[in-house]
């Protein structure tokens, strides 16, 4: 008997998929592994690679039930990027036209992270771990924090 590897990839409905996988390839350096096409130039199917991971994506199809964030008014998913240098990658995502959400800033967990919006109606977080935390430490921060905010 074979053993298969686990894998969890996000598969994204956008809205003018093909702008997404071109977007995509600016904003975070995606390289397309396929992209599959109907007649009329629609992607039904793309897969992205993104620094080894992948990641999924289709138009928007309301007329079957997918929609995407553009066509829900929003969505509550951020896509998290661990990345070496998360400096670059998150000035190259907002030179490509991703929206700042939340700038990058050092985090209590360890990270240097923001949050940017993509034209597509997705949410991206952009980190890069800057130092160690043990559980204890995080913890300690969680509850301090918690303890000391305003109802």
């Amino acid at each position: 008997m074979s053993e298969t590897a686990t894998t969890l990839t996000p598969y994204l409905s956008c809205r003018n998929a093909s702008d997404a996988v071109e977007f995509y390839q600016k904003a975070f350096g995606a390289e397309p592994v396929m992209v599959n096409r109907l007649p009329d130039g629609r992607v039904m199917h793309a897969t992205l690679n993104i620094n080894g991971a992948q990641l999924y994506l289709t138009e928007e199809w309301p007329e079957h039930g997918s929609l995407s964030p553009l066509g829900l008014g929003g969505s509550p998913v951020v896509l998290h990027l661990q990345v070496p240098d998360c400096d670059a990658v998150f000035q190259r995502a907002v030179d490509a036209g991703c929206e700042v959400r939340m700038p990058l800033a050092e985090m209590f967990w360890g990270d240097r992270y923001g949050v940017l919006g993509d034209p597509f109606g997705h949410k991206w977080a952009v980190a890069t771990t800057v130092r160690q935390v043990s559980p204890e430490e995080l913890q300690q921060t969680i509850s301090s924090f918690s303890a000391n905010r305003p109802e």
